[in-house]
C-alpha cells in the first residue's frame, strides 16, 4: 500500500482528500502545517508522494516543497487557491510536479496522483540505466552514448545530464541544480550550471539541441519529445 502524505491547514479538506485516496487503495498521513508535513516524511522514507498545500502556518508549501527537494525527487502536488499564473511557475520552480487549485474534484485529484505515481514508477524501473531517443547513459560503466557513439563527459555533465533524465519533462531550477550537483557548500553561483549545461548540450550535438531545454526565468528541463527550444 502506497503512502501519501496530504498536508493542508483545513481539516475538511484534508479528510476529503484523504477519504478519496484510502478509497483508492492508498495509505495517507495527515498533517495540519507544514512543519508537521516535514517531520512526517523525514520519518516515513517510504513516502510515496506529497500532496501539500502553499498557504501552511509554520512552513508554507512553496517553502516545504524547496526542502524536500533538497533530499528527494519524490512527487509533489501542490494544492492551492492561487490560480495566478505566476502562482502555478512559481510552484514549479521550487520543484512541484503538478499543481491543482481550489476547489477542485477529488476524484479528478486522485487520477493526477495514479499518473504522478505511474510516471515514478516508469522512469525508476531501471533506474541504472536511461535510454531516450538514441541517447543511453549507464550509471555502471559511467558512460554515455548517442546513436552508438559514445560521448566523453566530465563528471559534472554526467551528473546533471543523469540528473535531467531522471524527471524528464519536470523543470529543475538553477539554484536546485547547483545544490543537488555541487553541493550545499560550494561558493560558485548558477553561472556555473549554465556554463556546464551549455558545454553538455553541444557535446551531444543535435541530441542536446533538441532535448535539453532552457526555460527562461526557470531553469532547465530534459524534452522528452525532443521538439528543441
Amino acid at each position: 500500500m502506497k503512502k501519501i502524505i496530504v498536508a493542508d491547514d483545513e481539516q475538511l479538506i484534508r479528510r476529503l482528500v484523504c477519504d478519496f485516496l484510502k478509497k483508492d487503495g492508498f495509505e495517507t498521513l495527515e498533517a495540519e502545517d507544514g512543519s508537521q508535513a516535514l517531520s512526517l516524511f523525514n520519518s516515513n522514507p517510504d513516502t510515496a508522494l506529497l500532496i501539500l498545500d502553499i498557504m501552511m502556518p509554520a512552513i508554507d508549501g512553496w517553502e516545504l516543497c524547496r526542502k524536500i527537494r533538497k533530499k528527494s525527487d519524490v512527487p509533489i502536488i501542490l494544492l492551492s487557491a492561487r490560480s495566478q499564473e505566476f502562482d502555478q511557475l512559481t510552484g514549479f520552480e521550487v520543484g512541484a510536479d503538478d499543481y491543482v487549485t481550489k476547489p477542485f474534484s477529488p476524484t479528478v485529484l486522485v487520477k493526477r496522483v495514479e499518473a504522478l505515481l505511474k510516471r515514478k514508477g516508469n522512469s525508476g524501473a531501471d533506474t541504472m540505466r536511461f535510454s531516450l531517443d538514441g541517447l543511453v547513459l549507464d550509471k555502471n560503466s559511467h558512460a554515455v552514448t548517442v546513436n552508438n557513439s559514445e560521448i566523453s563527459l566530465t563528471l559534472k555533465e554526467f551528473e546533471l545530464l543523469d540528473k535531467l533524465l531522471s524527471a524528464t519533462d519536470r523543470v529543475f531550477s538553477r539554484e536546485q541544480l547547483l545544490d543537488d550537483i555541487w553541493g550545499y557548500t560550494y561558493d560558485g553561483d548558477t553561472r556555473t550550471v549554465d556554463s556546464h549545461l551549455a558545454r553538455l548540450r553541444t557535446k551531444l550535438g543535435d541530441w542536446g539541441e533538441r532535448h535539453i531545454i532552457t526555460v527562461y526565468g526557470l531553469g532547465y528541463k530534459l524534452d522528452r519529445e525532443g521538439v528543441g527550444e
